[in-house]
């Protein structure tokens, strides 16, 4: 048997081609890629005709000027061509019958020119200026056919080429003059045409009274279409004032409810700052309290006593400025009046811890920021005159007169050189808050003098009952 020759397989485990069949088969792999794309893009045009085609044949949306316009631009030529037939059709048998064969071509072909200048004028052509032109060709064409044919349909020709003017016109006056120019000239066509019959004569009255019927017909669709094209437009402007008020109001009302949302962000940031401020200050300062009555109970034991009664209403003053800002957080407003505010905090200040606090206040009404304020204030300067002077009483004083809110609160404690004191976090804090508000605050004391505290803040000139003076 003859001897078989195998190759030696390859060791990539791939077939071995040559350079040549790898070309063939790239450049065969372009011409198909090529035809894909020659495919696709004529399926592409073809649809993209076909749609077009199919767009002729949809629903306007009157509710656009535009389409609308389209609508009726194409319903005005599809009728010009049509009472053209019906013209052309009437003069068939009489052509026949006298051999007029001239006269058909002159009509027919009037009838291509006038065809071409209206589709000219209402496809091609824009502003009143340019379309000028395709108005004369169009009269001096109906002209020669009221001559010529004697037509009843010519007055049908005259309303389509009215109607396209009356669409285009934005003025009533020009729709008038053009429609009373109209009228006489086509009285005048149908008079010289009687006269050049061969039994014809020139005769006014004749004339009038031949064309007084389609005259009425040019005068009511004057009126008709004239008023419907404007109450068209005027229905239009108030559809487009609505939509932009709609958008105005839908603008506003997201406005609003932007506005809403970061206020009640802005007031959550407010009262977490208040919660960092003075309950956070407040525990602690109790924490340090606590911590040096430890130190202190057992050698000077009423001093410790002293410390823990300020850490007791240190921590009644926290609760209940943790207590404000949860009902604030949740919307439940328990506010009551400043005056009853302040007189709890004074009541709260004194039950348990032996100091006396006597006061003096004014009912005012004031605005929340300024409350809240006024009932920190005190009781800051309650807090700092227990713990850094170890008063046993003070004075409170709230007053309103001459546009000011006066605040005065005055202890019996140790006091302090003024000219060094050293603002801590309450009392600086205090300062800021009062240059916020428009206020203005200040301190005296002198050693074993005691301290005071002095707060001025501008009036909203409102009762108690919360109206204008």
């Amino acid at each position: 048997m003859p001897e078989m020759k195998r190759e030696a397989p390859s060791f990539s485990g791939k077939a071995e081609t040559s350079p040549g069949g790898r070309e063939d088969r790239t450049s065969e792999k372009a011409e198909k890629t090529e035809k894909a794309g020659k495919a696709g893009n004529g399926g592409k045009n073809a649809k993209r005709h076909r749609f077009r085609w199919m767009h002729i044949f949809e629903k306007p949306d009157f509710r656009v000027e535009r389409e609308f316009l389209r609508f009726g631009k194409r319903l005005l030529f599809i009728l010009l061509v049509l009472t053209e037939l019906l013209v052309f059709l009437q003069m068939l048998p009489p052509a026949f019958r006298q051999n007029r064969w001239a006269a058909l071509a002159a009509t027919l072909g009037i009838e291509v020119v006038l065809s071409v200048s209206e589709a000219v004028k209402l496809f091609a052509v824009r502003g009143f200026r340019n379309k000028i032109y395709c108005y004369v060709v169009d009269f001096v064409a109906v002209f020669i056919l009221t001559a010529v044919t004697g037509s009843t349909y010519l007055c049908a020709l005259y309303l389509i080429i009215l109607t396209e003017f009356y669409i285009s016109s934005e003025k009533m006056l020009p729709s008038a003059i053009l429609c009373a120019v109209c009228m006489l000239v086509y009285m005048f066509t149908l008079g010289v045409a009687s006269f050049f019959r061969p039994t014809g004569a020139l005769s006014f009255l004749a004339t009038i009274t031949q064309s007084f019927g389609d005259l009425i017909i040019m005068a009511v669709h004057f009126l008709l279409v004239n008023f419907s094209v404007r109450f068209y437009r005027q229905y239009l402007r108030l559809t487009k004032a609505l939509k932009e008020l709609d958008e105005s109001k839908a603008e506003l009302q997201k406005a609003y409810d932007n506005l809403a949302e970061v206020t009640a962000l802005e007031e959550r940031q407010r009262i977490a700052r208040d919660i960092h401020d003075t309950a956070g200050h407040s525990i602690t300062t109790v924490i340090m309290q606590t911590e040096a009555a430890k130190l202190i109970v057992d050698s000077r034991p009423e001093e410790a006593k002293s410390k823990i009664i300020a850490a007791n209403l240190q921590a009644k003053h926290a609760l209940e400025e943790l207590r404000e800002s949860v009902h604030l957080l949740s919307g439940i407003s328990e506010k009551s009046t400043l005056k009853s505010a302040l007189q709890s905090i004074l009541n709260e200040s004194s039950d348990g811890t032996g100091i006396r606090i006597r006061s003096e206040i004014d009912e005012i009404s004031v605005s929340d920021a300024k409350y809240r304020f006024l009932c920190n204030a005190l009781k800051e300067g309650i807090s700092n005159g227990l713990r850094h002077g170890g008063a046993t009483a003070f004075w409170f004083e709230l007053k309103e007169s001459e546009g000011k809110i006066r605040f005065l609160l005055s202890d019996n404690g140790s006091g302090v050189d003024i000219n060094e004191l050293k603002e801590g976090f309450g009392l600086s804090g205090m300062s800021g808050r009062a240059e916020a508000l428009g206020g203005e605050i200040w301190f005296v004391s002198e050693p074993d003098e005691g301290f005071e505290i002095h707060l001025t803040l501008p009036s909203d000139g409102r009762t108690a009952s919360g109206g204008e003076k």
